[in-house]
């Protein structure tokens, strides 16, 4: 009797146990599918709710890192928005590769790439439209305004919650 009872209780804990891996298999296939459907745009809205980001940059041998705000979607491409008279645009001109972080609730984003400068009149109205109260320091048609892309993204979600999410574009 009390075998039987030992071998009913095995069973019982294997069945837990194999129920709660068959549910931990089906949620990893579920979120692999969801990791192969992020795209740019996951990436644009990560950082957009983020609010801030930090991008890096080299000046020299020394990086440099400051916060940002701007990220915008023009024609198909991720943008971001500086001043042409600012230490990191004549950084980026010597060195396009940059690597931005931002943090949202339990996951953080790093996303690296080269940044395309974009002096098109059209790119900058756009960007600016994005962000009405850039209007006041910055115009489409001044020298100053900086629009640029990336290029060779990949994009990275961390969390201690789940596996990375690679998105590349």
């Amino acid at each position: 009797m009390k075998m039987e009872k030992t071998l009913a209780v095995t069973a019982l804990l294997c069945a837990a146990v194999f129920t709660f891996c068959g549910c931990r298999s089906v949620d990893a296939a579920a979120e692999n599918k969801e990791k192969k459907a992020m795209n740019m745009q996951d990436v644009y809205q990560f950082l957009k709710d983020a609010g801030v980001y930090y991008i890096a940059t080299v000046d020299g041998d020394q990086p440099r890192v400051r916060p940002f705000g701007t990220i915008h979607i023009f024609e198909g491409k991720l943008y971001i928005q500086t001043g042409r008279k600012k230490n990191v645009s004549r950084q980026l001109g010597v060195n396009g590769k940059t690597e931005l972080c931002a943090m949202k609730g339990d996951e953080w984003i790093r996303l690296s790439g080269t940044l395309v400068d974009d002096n098109r009149r059209e790119a900058k109205v756009s960007m600016l439209d994005a962000y009405p109260s850039l209007k006041k320091m910055y115009s489409p048609d001044d020298d100053n305004t900086q629009v640029l892309y990336f290029k060779d993204a990949t994009a990275t979600i961390y969390s201690f919650s789940h596996d990375p999410i690679e998105i590349k574009f």
